[in-house]
């Protein structure tokens, strides 16, 4: 007897804050939720999964510590920030190859459950997170961009600065942790002729012109459900990150009806249940696309509880009673 979806599966890391105000909102659904990071493999994370002649989908189980659950009972996946594979006990080079395992064989599994809603799959999250790719697809859908040079050619980028004062730069993933741990971060930062020399060669840089806002908007779509607050800073800060989180202001914020049909015909094209969009605000009440985050932080905002159980409500949907 074929066994009933039951379960929401919540894959991300034990700090993972944004992901405990969804499990909490299920809970208080009474929905079953497991929390899996598959950076735990070993010991603390144990799978076994295997498909028949006479099958045409995965069965199997996963077990952690506190519980074991088979692969059928998933009927959601809430797909946050797993923690990055491990293995530090291992050399370099089994290391390497234990990793590659993990992500083809549990990792592949993930992506694969039998029958499954995913908010979102985590190849939809990989193909929309290339900042190239957001700003053609944004412009296809009727949003407003900056022009923009991608690029490492130093002529290229200097014909385009001067075309273009002023001109921001902005890193396409930001700086990498260092090595004892502590996370590091490159702000949108206005560029002139004078910062620009021949190392631009070495690697790829994001140059766009720059949006004279007044604000800036977040829209974090969930489903077909939208919540949008204005960011203000007090000191008018280029990236709003940069700053005293605490010193922002947040007011709520109507969505013109043509930015909200881009925003859903962006998503679908996509696969995307979830975007945590951002909006640059000019003076004219015009909306400046900048990116969109596919697998965006939004515990922090104001209304964060009733995006919550936006979210809960687009996992349950169809599957749960």
């Amino acid at each position: 007897m074929p066994i009933s979806p039951q379960i929401v599966l919540v894959i991300t890391s034990i700090e993972d804050a944004t992901a405990n105000l969804v499990i909490r909102a299920l809970n208080e659904r009474q929905v079953q939720v497991a929390r899996v990071d598959p950076a735990d493999i070993g010991a603390d994370l144990m799978f076994s999964a295997r498909i028949d002649k006479d099958r045409t989908k995965w069965t199997g189980r996963l077990r952690t510590p506190s519980r074991e659950i088979t692969l059928e009972e998933v009927g959601a996946v809430y797909y946050r920030r797993p923690s990055l594979w491990r293995f530090t006990e291992l050399e370099r080079q089994a290391q390497q190859f234990a990793v590659t395992e993990a992500r083809h064989g549990l990792g592949g599994l993930l992506e694969s459950l039998p029958v499954c809603r995913y908010v979102n799959h985590p190849a939809d999250i990989s193909e929309a997170d290339f900042k190239a790719t957001q700003l053609q697809v944004a412009a296809q859908v009727g949003f407003k961009v900056p022009a923009t040079l991608i690029s490492n050619d130093p002529e290229a980028i200097r014909k385009f600065v001067a075309e273009h004062e002023p001109t921001i730069y902005k890193s396409f993933r930001g700086a990498p942790s260092t090595l004892d741990g502590h996370v590091a971060a490159i702000w949108t930062q206005r560029v002139t002729q004078q910062d620009l020399d021949d190392s631009l060669s070495v690697t790829a840089h994001l140059f766009q012109e720059e949006v004279r806002k007044v604000a800036d908007a977040r829209v974090t779509v969930i489903g077909r459900t939208v919540f949008a607050s204005r960011i203000t800073t007090p000191d008018g800060a280029l990236d709003w990150r940069s700053g005293d989180w605490d010193a922002l202001v947040y007011d709520a914020i109507d969505v013109p009806k043509p930015i909200k049909d881009a925003l859903r015909a962006y998503l679908d094209h996509f696969g995307l249940a979830f975007g945590a969009f951002d909006f640059a605000l000019e003076a004219c009440d015009s909306w400046t696309f900048i990116e969109c985050n596919p697998n965006g932080q939004w515990g922090w905002l104001p209304g964060s509880d009733a995006m919550a159980h936006a979210f809960a409500d687009v996992l349950l949907e169809g599957w749960w009673p």
